[in-house]
């Protein structure tokens, strides 16, 4: 092929900026891409065949690691594919380098093959989209490659993270002769974004400690977020300190305080709940897991709200926002707290807020933990919320879990996290079932560390073909908890009464993983009891390479258990 000088550089770019992971799908109009990076020699290859696959697996890498993981493929449909797991990047803010091979812009709608319209192939769904001209050969597309390719890096790399696309179109030849060598430019132009730091003004933090003084009951609100030290600590203390409740879902990977409230489903399902209300909300992370907080929060609206994070879009799911400050949650709590308590000391005086109000969120959290407990204990037939519960208790301190979207997320949400976990993961960017399999896949590949999959039967036979790789990562865990479809259907009130239940929301089925476990050389452990549960839990989770568990539930009375635990609560004076 005439060789495409600026698309071997744009490998070398990459690499410059410390991207090692490039995740591709085969295909015939991306080879110049696909040599590009394979034959550069400092990246991962992952080759995956199935583009969406594809994607959420590196998205699970891109998670982890926090800088840019480059997914490749071929023209057509194949780019198509990759939207689901964009669209989830882009709401999650995890940065990706999409790079999709094209036609040339004069075959489009002329019935050649592979062939659709991909220029802005993702819409909003990118943080923006770039396209190459197919003229490679003038100086001109060269200097605009390479800068395009700086730009696109360095756009993914900043907050808040998040997908870019670059749109390549590549003429015929496209495969090498044996003659001819890639080999990066001598002088391949890397450009270094320079990142800045967000700090507020004096000003504004006088104008926000005196709205914190004004408020008697202070309430602050965890979303999704990474686990982080830092911040832990931070809430800590002024949870701690000053007598805040801290509340967040079990996707908040809230962790290093007894105070730090977890079970805000069913706590929000006790009498007397509105005087857990606040005067002051401070929310920080993205989206919210809890329905009945988000309905709680706006049904009581707090007369100031804060949200402190550094999207570029600014959110107010709650619709109470009286400000947004556009700085690291970080470095917000942690001033808060210093000046607060150095207000304080000058003062010599304790903080005037509310102590009560955090009290009463302890007393009632005690309260459904007690009754948590009490109510599993009694339950003697498997089911899916038993299960989970005793999966949890028995993961060790360094691992890390991943969760299905649909009934586990809100299985795991209302018991609240029992053990302290590297961290706790979701894709609650979008909030859909395909991808939860991959994701997790890619996580395990660049995580070091034990990881474990809790995931509903639909949504592991939605995704199953994420392990259709080669080399699978020894350290992932995947238990499926099989219903025979989708349980969360009989949770709700609508579907719930309809005669179409069975046959067009739940969708039955009679699959297992068991072939898909042995197609994989996966470990597989099929459970029907609690008996067996607890008799495999610990060999199946000790099992040195990766493993399958199957948990077998009657979706009838996993809808009776589910519902029963919320009338217990119900029905607490």
């Amino acid at each position: 092929m005439a060789i495409l000088q600026p698309i071997i550089d744009l490998a070398e770019i990459c690499y410059a900026h410390g991207l090692r992971h490039v995740v591709l799908s085969p295909g015939s109009r991306s080879a110049a891409l696909t040599l590009a990076f394979s034959r550069h020699g400092g990246f991962q290859i992952h080759p995956v065949m199935d583009e969406r696959s594809a994607g959420f697996i590196a998205l699970g890498m891109a998670q982890q690691l926090k800088i840019p993981v480059v997914v490749l493929c071929t023209s057509g449909s194949a780019a198509y594919n990759l939207a689901p797991a964009i669209a989830e990047a882009y709401f999650q803010h995890i940065p990706l380098l999409i790079l999709t091979a094209d036609r040339p812009k004069e075959w489009i709608h002329q019935h050649d093959g592979q062939t659709i319209y991909q220029s802005e192939l993702y819409g909003k769904h990118v943080k923006k989209s770039y396209e190459f001209s197919s003229d490679y050969g003038n100086d001109d597309v060269a200097w605009s490659v390479n800068r395009i390719g700086n730009d696109a890096i360095n756009l993914a790399s900043a907050l808040s993270y998040g997908p870019v696309h670059i749109n390549v179109p590549i003429r015929e030849p496209f495969y090498p002769t044996g003659s001819e060598n890639l080999v990066p430019s001598e002088k391949v132009r890397i450009v270094k974004r320079a990142p800045v730091e967000k700090v507020l003004s004096t000003k504004m933090w006088h104008e926000l400690l005196n709205e914190w003084d004004d408020a008697s009951k202070i309430l602050i609100v965890g979303g999704q977020h990474p686990k982080s030290d830092r911040l832990n600590k931070a809430l800590s203390r002024i949870s701690e300190e000053l007598d805040v409740p801290v509340v967040g879902d079990s996707i908040s990977n809230l962790e290093g305080s007894d105070q730090f409230i977890y079970h805000q489903d069913l706590i929000l399902l006790l009498e007397n709940s509105q005087e857990l209300a606040p005067d002051l909300l401070v929310t920080y992370g993205l989206s919210l897991m809890s329905k009945e907080l988000k309905t709680f929060l706006r049904n009581h609206p707090a007369v100031c709200h804060w949200h402190i994070g550094e999207d570029n879009i600014w959110t107010d799911p709650i619709k109470t926002v009286t400000r947004q400050l556009a700085v690291s949650d970080e470095y917000f709590f942690e001033n808060l707290f210093e000046k607060i308590d150095y207000q304080l000391f000058v003062q010599n005086s304790d903080s005037e807020n509310d102590s009560s109000f955090l009290a009463k969120w302890l007393s009632k959290s005690a309260i459904v933990r007690v009754n948590i407990e009490n109510y599993l204990l009694n339950l003697s037939k498997i089911n899916d919320l038993t299960s989970i519960d005793i999966v949890i208790k028995s993961l060790k301190s360094n691992s890390q879990l991943h969760i299905g979207n649909s009934m586990p997320i809100r299985y795991v949400n209302a018991l609240g996290k029992s053990n302290a976990l590297t961290g706790v993961f979701c894709n609650r960017g979008t909030s859909g079932i395909d991808g939860c399999v991959s994701t997790t896949i890619g996580a395990a590949m660049v995580n070091n560390t034990p990881t474990v999959l809790l995931v509903g039967d639909v949504a592991f036979l939605y995704d199953r073909n994420g392990l259709l790789i080669n080399t699978l990562p020894s350290n992932l865990k995947i238990i499926v908890l099989n219903n025979g479809g989708g349980n969360i259907f009989r949770m709700i009130d609508g579907p719930a009464k309809l005669p179409e239940l069975g046959s067009y929301f739940e969708t039955k089925h009679g699959f297992n993983a068991k072939r898909t476990a042995e197609d994989s050389g996966l470990f597989y452990i099929a459970v029907h009891d609690l008996k067996s549960l607890h008799k495999n839990l610990t060999v199946f989770l000790d099992h040195t390479d990766i493993s399958l568990m199957e948990i077998f539930t009657d979706p009838a009375h996993n809808a009776d258990v589910w519902k029963g635990l919320k009338s217990r609560i119900r029905e607490i004076n």
